[in-house]
C-alpha cells in the first residue's frame, strides 16, 4: 500500500514505512465534534422504524454500504439506559472500548440489541428501544443494578463496521496471525479511504483494526508477535490522529498520539502530530515541548523546524501586542498641558482691581480732609 503523502520533499516525517498515511497539513475542515457523555437518552425526531414487535429504531446519522448478515462479526459503540428511570448503566465510548458481537450468536440479554445492530450500516448511529422480553427479562441485571426487573431499554448505538464470515468466527477464536492479519487488512482499507478524503470512513476502519489489537490481546504477546502487532496498531492510532487533525478534533488527536507514545516515547510522528494538535488548541508550551522532543530524534527534519519557527513568531507577536497594551502604563509620565486663558475673566478681574484702587484712594483723601 503506497503511503498517503503531501508534497513536502524536505520533511522525513511519514516516510519510514508504507503502512502509515502522512498528512501534516493544518486543514481547517470542520468535522463533527464528539458528543458529550449523555446522562439521558438523546432526543431524536426521525421516523420510527419497527424492526420487531419488541424493537424500534430511529436513525440519528446515516451510514453507508451494506448491512451485516447472519454470523457477521460487528464492532460498535453504545450507551444504554433503563427507559423508565433513564439511568445510564453502560457506556463503551467512555470506556474507549468498542463491543464485538457475532450476529446470531449474541448473548440472550442482547437479543434486542442484536436485532438493531443487524439493521444498521457501517457508520450509522441510531436510537433503539427494546422491550424487557428481549433485554434483561423479568429478573433485571445483577451486573447492572440500575436495570430493575422487567426494564425496557434504550440504546444509542454506532456501528463502526463488520466482517463477513461464514462461521461467525470471533476474535477470541482466531490465532495470533489471523488477528494481526485481519487488523492489517482493515488498516489498508482505511488508508485507501484516507486517499479518497473519506475521513470518517477511514477512521472506522482504523478503529476496527485497533479492536483486533485490544489490551487483553496485546498483554499476551511477546517478542516478534508483539512487534508485529504494534507495527499494525500504532500506525492505526497515528492515522486516526491525522484524520482528527484534518477534522479539527484536536483533543481526540492528542489522545491517539499519547497512546502511541505510551508504547514508544520516541515516536517522531506521534510527537509531531500531538504538537500540531496542541498548537491548534493554543497550548504553545506543551506543543513546543513535543516539537523539541521530536527534533531530538529527527534533528534534520524541516517540518519540525518550521513548526518551532511558527511558535517563535507567534510568541513574538503576542509579546509585541502586550507591549503596546502596557506601553502607556509603564512609559514616561505625560507632561501637563497648559490651560487656555479665558479673556473675559481676565478683563473682569482687571476692572475689579481698578475699582478697588479708586475706592481705596478716595477713602484716603477723605481722611486727610477730615
Amino acid at each position: 500500500m503506497q503511503e498517503v503523502q503531501e508534497p513536502q520533499p524536505q520533511s522525513t516525517l511519514g516516510q519510514e514505512d508504507a503502512d502509515e498515511v502522512f498528512d501534516e497539513s493544518s486543514a481547517n475542515d470542520k468535522g463533527e465534534t464528539p458528543e458529550e457523555l449523555l446522562s439521558s437518552p438523546p432526543k431524536v425526531d426521525s421516523e420510527v422504524e419497527v424492526l420487531h414487535e419488541k424493537v424500534t429504531k430511529q436513525i440519528i446519522k446515516e451510514g453507508h454500504g451494506q448491512k451485516p448478515s447472519k454470523y457477521s462479526t460487528c464492532f460498535f459503540h453504545y450507551r444504554a439506559w433503563s427507559e423508565n428511570t433513564e439511568h445510564k448503566f453502560e457506556d463503551t465510548w467512555q470506556e474507549q472500548r468498542p463491543i464485538e458481537m457475532v450476529i446470531g450468536k449474541e448473548k440472550k440479554e442482547m437479543t434486542g440489541l442484536g436485532i438493531g445492530v443487524a439493521s444498521m450500516k457501517a457508520g450509522e448511529r441510531a436510537l433503539l428501544r427494546v422491550s424487557w422480553e428481549l433485554g434483561y427479562g423479568k429478573e433485571g441485571s445483577f451486573s447492572f443494578p440500575n436495570v430493575p426487573p422487567m426494564a425496557d431499554l434504550v440504546y444509542e448505538v454506532e456501528l463502526i463496521g463488520f466482517d463477513e464470515t461464514k462461521d461467525g468466527k470471533a476474535r477470541s477464536d482466531m490465532t495470533v496471525e489471523e488477528r494481526i492479519g485481519a487488523a492489517d487488512r482493515r488498516k489498508m482499507d482505511g488508508n485507501a479511504m484516507f486517499q479518497e478524503n473519506k475521513l470518517e470512513e477511514a477512521m472506522q476502519q482504523y478503529e476496527m483494526a485497533i479492536a483486533y489489537m485490544g489490551d487483553d490481546f496485546m498483554f499476551q504477546l511477546f517478542g516478534k508477535y508483539r512487534d508485529m502487532a504494534l507495527a499494525v496498531k500504532n500506525p492505526c492510532h497515528l492515522n486516526t490522529a491525522a484524520c482528527l487533525i484534518k477534522l479539527s478534533r484536536y483533543e481526540e488527536a492528542i489522545g491517539q498520539c499519547s497512546i502511541v507514545l505510551s508504547e514508544d516515547e520516541g515516536n517522531v510522528k506521534a510527537l509531531f502530530r500531538r504538537g500540531k494538535a496542541r498548537a491548534a488548541l493554543g497550548q504553545t508550551d506543551a506543543a513546543r515541548e513535543d516539537f523539541l522532543k521530536a527534533r531530538k530524534y529527527a534533528p534534520e527534519d524541516k517540518a519540525i523546524a518550521r513548526e518551532l519557527r511558527l511558535l517563535a513568531e507567534h510568541d513574538k507577536a503576542i509579546y509585541q501586542k502586550q507591549k503596546e497594551i502596557y506601553k502607556g502604563i509603564f512609559g514616561p509620565r505625560p507632561q501637563p498641558v497648559p490651560k487656555k486663558r479665558n479673556w473675559l475673566i481676565l478683563i473682569w478681574q482687571w476692572l475689579v482691581s481698578v475699582f478697588y484702587s479708586f475706592t481705596t484712594l478716595f477713602k484716603r483723601e477723605k481722611n486727610k480732609s477730615d
